[in-house]
């Protein structure tokens, strides 16, 4: 009668209930919509047996605004084409309050057609997902022709499943959508603290140069003396604009700490782009919540600088205890010209500085960039950890990651996209 192996009587009532516990558990364990009803759809297939399954999430013009297959290829996906509407069948589940279940779908007067490249498809069963008296989805099921139909103790399971389905998904919408309203929130709490700290800094940095300006001719040591308020209320502003960043703090270094987190993001760059990114920690870094924000920014720049620019086709990322080191053996550039041209150079240094730190930065036309960023070494005589060479030679090659020492680091500018 079925494809289903729940009725198989081989199958112990234990193990049905623990694959059942498993998929509601798999269900509840996400929080993003997409990743619940991908988990939905897969353990339905799964616990029913069957050939192919979807979930579809209704819109309020005719169509789905979510509607996710399992069973069905990517290549073939692509051809059936875009996301179906409410009609035949599809719109039948959505409308009924209970299960609908078919031995052959296409007897049934209220199946239309399916698109050219859609598998053949006969038994079907179709439970809508309910929310008191709302239907937020369907759940549909189906067999190739030929094969059996569906149960009902197939439907029983399915329904238990969309019952929980159901609070997953409402769930999942409360936070996504608490998410987005703490998003504004902390906006408009930066906004505030911008204005009432840094704003009013800039305001009175402003009247200070103009009081400046109307006396260099006239009284020249009082000019002088604005001036100098001018510099303390610019070093004023940029320290309140730099606690405000700080705040900032990226989620994943509280979820994952900064190695992992600069090794997801050179993962990351490394699936995105044909340059090779490596990776490699060769001893533990240990700073301070500010200071692990202040490393990540500065990484994720000089990163960005040799995606953008170097056109490398490899990047090195060297993390140890005493100095983090950014390599590529790209297309490099003019180190004295860049020094003079844009912020990212004083941004960077900047960074290296309020770590305590230092920025070494080498580079030539043809040779490759390297960027290395010296932290202060808790180790009194300078020796790193385990008695490692302070440099390391393949760390130096460009074929193997960069080039010699010296030089300046990549600067982003308005001509060529470095700034």
């Amino acid at each position: 009668m079925t494809a289903s192996h729940s009725t198989d009587p081989c199958r112990e009532p234990m193990a049905l209930l623990r694959e059942v516990s498993e998929a509601v558990g798999a269900i509840t364990r996400h929080l993003s919509v997409h990743q619940v009803l991908e988990v939905i759809v897969s353990s339905a297939r799964r616990l029913a047996g069957a050939d192919y399954a979807a979930i579809g999430i209704p819109d309020d013009e005719g169509g789905f605004a979510e509607f996710i297959t399992d069973g069905i290829g990517e290549e073939r996906r692509l051809k059936i084409g875009p996301l179906p509407r409410q009609h035949g069948m599809l719109a039948a589940i959505l409308e009924e309050t209970g299960p609908i279940l078919l031995d052959d779908l296409r007897r049934d007067p209220r199946y239309r057609w399916w698109p050219k490249a859609h598998p053949a498809m006969a038994a079907l069963l179709g439970v809508p997902i309910r929310d008191g008296d709302r239907t937020l989805g369907i759940v549909v099921l189906t067999n190739d022709l030929g094969r059996p139909g569906f149960s009902e103790s197939d439907t029983d399971l399915i329904e238990l499943l969309a019952s929980h389905a159901a609070i997953a998904i409402t769930n999942a919408r409360l936070y996504e959508r608490s998410r987005e309203l703490t998003v504004v929130e902390e906006r408009n709490r930066l906004a505030r603290e911008l204005h009432d700290a840094v704003m009013q800094r800039l305001f009175s940095l402003r009247l200070s140069a103009r009081a400046a300006r109307k006396l260099v001719d006239t009284d020249p040591e009082a000019a002088a003396a604005r001036l100098g308020e001018v510099e303390t209320l610019a070093a004023d502003a940029i320290g309140e604009l730099r606690g405000v960043i700080v705040e900032l703090r990226p989620a994943d270094l509280d979820a994952h700490g900064l190695v992992e987190t600069l090794r997801r993001h050179a993962t990351l760059l490394d699936r995105l782009h044909d340059t090779e990114v490596a990776f490699e920690v060769r001893s533990p870094v240990d700073l301070s919540r500010d200071g692990e924000v202040e490393v990540l920014r500065l990484v994720q720049e000089a990163l960005g600088n040799a995606f953008r620019h170097a056109r490398a086709r490899r990047v090195a990322v060297t993390v140890a205890t005493d100095r983090i080191r950014i390599a590529d053996d790209g297309v490099g550039f003019d180190a004295a010209e860049a020094a003079t041209r844009g912020l990212g150079l004083l941004s960077m240094r900047e960074r290296a500085k309020a770590l305590g730190g230092d920025l070494e930065l080498a580079t030539a036309p043809g040779e490759g960039t390297v960027v290395t960023l010296l932290l202060d070494s808790p180790f009194e005589d300078g020796a790193p950890e385990n008695g490692a060479p302070e440099d390391d030679a393949a760390e130096t090659s460009a074929a193997e990651g960069g080039p010699r020492d010296g030089g300046a680091v990549r600067d982003d500018t308005e001509e060529d996209d470095r700034g």
